[in-house]
């Protein structure tokens, strides 16, 4: 007879998973399949997930990284669920494509309160990683020159405000929530009259899944997240399960990526997922830990989120 499955405790981080600025992008691409027919070109990936893209381009959607690789046959193009800068849209409005924006609507705010303190005749210190598909769509909100970016700490204690410029900063919305108050502090101490976003720009999703892996990463052996390694803010919840505790924190992007190896001598192991990582491939990786333990399942809540975004005009429900 086989042997019994050895025991393991599975701590499943909540919320984890998609968000409402993510579940609307998908739905802006299936909704311009469902009434347009394929393809539907899309920006950019919409959201940094193989999984989802590749279940897009199933149904039809072509993904390019530029403009100029779409053909002027009339069909939607869909920019991404991270923003883009103003010249896209003002491209895409030469050449009269029919172009939908996918941008998550707090990323539009953030777009919003850089413009506002332009118009205020304000330098910007923009707080995030230099290449990301977010920060290159916040800086090409603005006229160049008129942003300087923050990646770090060092950054923050370094960077050199233009000669007698007014002072504000925004964020990046995927960014670690305690890095992130670090970088505003060292900045709010070297220039005491900056001004900030009335709340927070690192997004409610954000905060919430690195609040669910701090309450799981100190009872964990290992905590695996599900994501992309292009996702900020998967990687970030990696970063934050080390520091919160975590004896190891891997990143999948799929239950199949999972070394068993890694399991062994755990007692207890702890799940999340990134913003872009659908649930199915949450249950891969449960099923995955399944194949060689017997698991008793906890989940761990720390918020409920009942934030929905409507669809953009032209595609909502009639």
């Amino acid at each position: 007879m086989a042997s019994a499955k050895p025991p393991l405790q599975l701590l499943l981080a909540g919320p984890r998973g998609f968000c409402a600025g993510v579940d609307r992008a998908i739905k802006i691409v299936e909704e311009a399949l469902k009434r347009h027919g394929a393809p539907v070109y899309v920006r950019h990936e919409i959201v940094h997930n193989r999984f989802v893209v590749e279940s897009l381009e199933k149904q039809g959607a072509v993904f390019v990284e530029e403009l100029d690789e779409i053909p002027d046959d009339g069909q939607p193009v869909v920019f991404s669920a991270h923003g883009v800068p103003k010249s896209v849209p003002a491209e895409a409005a030469k050449r009269m494509m029919f172009a939908l924006d996918a941008t998550c609507p707090l990323v539009s705010k953030v777009h919003r309160e850089a413009e506002r303190h332009h118009e205020h005749g304000r330098h910007l210190f923009l707080i995030g990683h230099a290449g990301h598909p977010e920060v290159i769509g916040t800086m090409g909100q603005l006229p160049e020159g008129v942003v300087t970016l923050v990646q770090d700490a060092a950054d923050a204690e370094s960077v050199v405000a233009p000669e007698g410029a007014t002072l504000a900063y925004t964020t990046q919305t995927t960014l670690s929530v305690d890095d992130t108050a670090e970088i505003i502090s060292i900045l709010q101490r070297r220039f005491p009259d900056i001004r900030g976003p009335a709340k927070e720009d690192i997004c409610y999703a954000t905060t919430n899944r690195q609040a669910a892996v701090k309450a799981i990463a100190a009872r964990a052996d290992l905590v695996v997240v599900v994501g992309a390694p292009n996702s900020s803010n998967s990687q970030r919840l990696r970063e934050v399960a080390e520091r919160s505790g975590a004896r190891r924190a891997v990143m999948v992007q799929r239950g199949a990526d999972l070394d068993l190896a890694l399991v062994q001598g755990c007692k207890t192991v702890g799940v999340t997922a990134g913003a872009s990582a659908p649930e199915v491939l949450v249950e891969e990786v449960i099923a995955r830990l399944g194949e060689a333990y017997s698991l008793n399942i906890e989940e761990v809540v720390v918020a409920v989120e009942q934030i929905t975004f409507r669809l953009p005009r032209g595609l909502a429900a009639e």
